[in-house]
C-alpha cells in the first residue's frame, strides 16, 4: 500500500491545529512557532505532490486515494489531484506559512482590554489558520462530491471565529472598530455561505438520486459519474440537469464571489485583520471558482453550455462594477477588496468562456491574483497597523521616510493592474484572449476593467505615498525583518511567473483540455486573410482555415 500522500497534506495542518489550541494559555510565542512549523510542514509535502504528479501521464487524477466510508449511501473517501488542484493546493500551502508571520502579533494581549478591545487568545487565531488550511486542502483534493460538501462547508466555522473574534483594530475613522461591526461582516459572510452551501446540499442529494435510479446503485464519485454519462449509462435530463448545476453553481458563485452574490467580501474583508483578509479572498474564495471548473462543468456539461451566456454577463458586471467600486473607495482595504471582486470576474470569465487560453487563463489567474493579493494586502496591513487608520485620506508621502514598505506596495499594486512582466498579465491576457475567440464583444467590453484597474491602483500609491509628508506618518518606521521575510518571496514570485509562467501552464494545460473534452467544446477555428482564388470570393476576403484547404 503506497504512501497517503494526499490525505498527509490535509492531516499535518489538522494535527497542528490540535496541538497549536491544545498549548497552554502562557505559551504563546511556543503557540506562535509550533503554527508556522506545521505550516512549513505541510508546503514542503505540497512539494512532494508537485514534484511527484505528471503533467503527462494519462487518466484525470493522479496520487488517488479511495477507501469505503458510509457504504449505504455510495459515500467514498476518495482524493486525487488534477494539474488545477496541485497548483491551488501549492498556492494555498505557500501562502499560510505567510499568513502565520505576518499575523505574529494580530492575536496577541491588549494591554487595556475594553468594551471593543477584548484579550484575544493567541493559540486559537493560530489553530484557526491551520483548520482552514486543512479544509481547504481537503476541498481541492476531494473526487467525492459529498466528501468536498462537507469540507466546502465547515471551512466556514474557522474563518466565521477569525472574522469576528479576531477582526481589525484600525478604524475607517482613525478610531478603534466597534466589536458589532466585525461580528456583523462574520455573520453576514456565514449565512450567505451557508444559504448556498444548503442549496448545494439539495442538488448534492438530487444527484444521488439520480445515479441511484439509473446506475441501480448511487453515487458521489466524480469519476464514476463522468465515465457513466461518456459510456451512455446515465442519462441525466435536460431539467433535471440544469437545475442540479443551478444549485451547485450558486453555492460557487456566493464563495467565488460573483456579483450579486458578492456583498459579504467588502465587509469581511474590511473587519479582518490584514493576514485573515488574505486567506479569505486569496485562499478560501478559490475553492469557488476551483469548483466551477471541477465539479459544475464536469457533472453538468449541457447545462453549463446552457448557463454561459448569462454567466458571462454576470462576470462581465463583476469586472466593471467591483472596478469601480474600488476607484471610489477611502478605504485602503476595502478598495482591495472590491479588486479581488474585479479579479474574479475575470476568472469567472475565462472558465466559462470555454477555450483553451481562457480556462488556462483562469486557473493561472487563480494562483497569480492568490499571490498578488496576498502581497499587496499584507503591505497594506503593514502600513495599517502603523497608522492606526485605514483611511486613504490620512496617509501622505510614505514613500520619503519608508522607501522600502511604499517600493513593495507599488509592486504589488502594479502586479494587481497586471503590468506586463508580472504574473497577473499573463493569466488576464489568456482569459481575454481565449474570451474574444469566442464572444469578442464581451472580450472587448472586459478590457476596460485593465483601464480601471490602473486608474485605481495609481491614484491609491498617489494619495498615500508621494506628495507632503503629513504629521503622523513622519516617524512612521520602513518594513522590518520579519516584514521583509513575509514580502520578498512573494515579490520574486510575481517576477519569476510575470517573465517565465512555463511551469504552471504545462501543469494545467492538460486538465483543462480534459475538462473542455467532458464539456465537449472545441477552440474556435481562427480566421486567415487570403488572396483571391478563381472561383472562391473577392480578394481579401474572410475565410476559414479549412476552406483554404479546399480551395487549393
Amino acid at each position: 500500500m503506497s504512501f497517503p500522500l494526499l490525505t498527509a497534506v490535509a492531516v499535518v495542518p489538522a494535527v497542528g491545529a490540535i496541538a497549536t489550541a491544545a498549548l497552554p494559555a502562557a505559551k504563546r510565542n511556543e503557540a506562535k512557532w509550533l503554527a508556522l512549523l506545521f505550516s512549513l510542514a505541510t508546503f514542503a509535502l505540497a512539494l512532494v505532490v508537485a514534484f511527484r504528479f505528471d503533467p503527462g501521464a494519462k487518466g484525470p487524477f493522479q496520487l488517488t486515494e479511495s477507501h469505503a466510508w458510509i457504504s449505504d449511501f455510495g459515500v467514498r473517501y476518495e482524493l486525487g489531484v488534477d494539474g488545477i488542484a496541485v497548483a491551488l493546493i501549492a498556492l494555498t500551502t505557500l501562502l499560510i506559512p505567510f499568513v502565520i508571520l505576518a499575523g505574529w502579533h494580530d492575536a496577541d494581549p491588549l494591554e487595556e482590554a475594553t468594551p471593543n478591545r477584548r484579550w484575544r487568545p493567541t493559540q486559537g487565531f493560530f489553530a484557526l489558520i491551520l483548520a482552514v488550511e486543512a479544509m481547504v486542502v481537503l476541498s481541492f483534493e476531494a473526487t467525492d462530491v459529498f466528501l468536498f460538501y462537507i469540507f466546502f462547508e465547515a471551512m466556514l466555522i474557522p474563518m466565521y471565529f477569525l472574522i469576528g473574534g479576531f477582526g481589525d483594530q484600525a478604524g475607517g475613522d482613525g478610531e478603534e472598530r466597534e466589536a458589532g461591526r466585525r461580528s456583523y461582516a462574520a455573520v453576514k459572510f456565514l449565512l450567505y455561505n451557508l444559504a448556498g452551501g444548503l442549496i448545494m446540499l439539495a442538488a448534492v442529494i438530487g444527484l444521488y438520486a439520480v445515479t441511484a435510479d439509473q446506475l441501480g446503485s448511487g453515487t458521489f464519485s466524480l469519476q464514476q459519474i463522468v465515465e457513466a454519462r461518456a459510456a451512455g449509462k446515465l442519462d441525466i435530463g435536460t431539467g433535471t440537469e440544469r437545475l442540479l448545476f443551478l444549485g451547485f453553481f450558486f453555492a460557487f458563485a456566493v464563495k467565488a464571489p460573483l456579483w450579486p452574490l458578492h456583498t459579504w467580501l467588502p465587509g469581511a474583508m474590511g473587519e479582518s485583520t490584514s493576514p485573515v483578509a488574505v486567506l479569505i479572498t486569496a485562499v478560501v474564495d478559490k475553492v469557488g471558482t476551483f469548483a466551477m471548473l471541477r465539479f459544475c462543468l464536469q457533472l453538468f456539461p449541457e447545462a453549463s453550455s446552457w448557463a454561459t451566456p448569462v454567466i458571462l454577463v454576470l462576470a462581465l458586471i463583476s469586472v466593471l462594477y467591483g472596478a469601480l467600486l474600488a476607484v471610489a473607495q477611502r478605504d485602503i482595504k476595502r478598495l482591495i477588496a472590491y479588486a479581488s471582486i474585479s479579479h474574479f470576474g475575470f476568472i469567472i470569465l475565462g472558465i466559462f468562456a470555454m477555450t483553451t487560453q481562457g480556462q488556462s487563463g483562469a486557473t493561472l489567474y487563480m494562483v497569480n491574483h492568490g499571490i498578488s493579493t496576498a502581497a499587496l494586502m499584507l503591505v497594506a496591513g503593514f502600513l495599517i497597523s502603523r497608522r492606526g487608520s485605514r483611511l486613504i485620506a490620512d496617509f501622505g508621502g510614505v514613500q520619503k521616510v519608508a522607501p522600502v514598505l511604499a517600493g513593495t506596495f507599488l509592486i504589488g499594486g502594479l502586479a494587481t493592474l497586471s503590468l506586463p512582466g508580472l504574473a497577473p498579465f499573463v493569466s488576464e491576457f489568456l482569459v481575454l484572449v481565449g474570451t474574444f475567440s469566442r464572444y469578442p464583444v464581451i472580450g472587448i467590453i472586459a478590457t476596460l476593467g485593465i483601464v480601471l484597474a490602473a486608474l485605481y491602483v495609481l491614484v491609491l500609491y498617489q494619495r498615500t505615498m508621494t506628495g507632503p509628508v503629513k504629521t503622523e506618518v513622519k516617524s512612521m518606521p520602513d518594513l522590518r525583518a520579519r516584514e521583509l521575510v513575509v514580502v520578498a518571496p512573494l515579490i520574486a514570485l510575481l517576477l519569476f511567473l510575470g517573465v517565465y509562467p512555463k511551469p504552471l501552464t504545462d501543469l494545467v494545460d492538460p486538465a483543462v483540455g480534459h475538462t473542455l473534452s467532458v464539456v465537449d467544446k472545441k477552440d474556435p477555428k481562427p480566421t486567415v486573410q487570403v488572396d483571391a482564388v478563381p472561383g472562391q470570393g473577392r480578394p481579401g476576403h474572410t475565410v476559414r482555415d479549412q476552406d483554404v484547404e479546399a480551395a487549393k
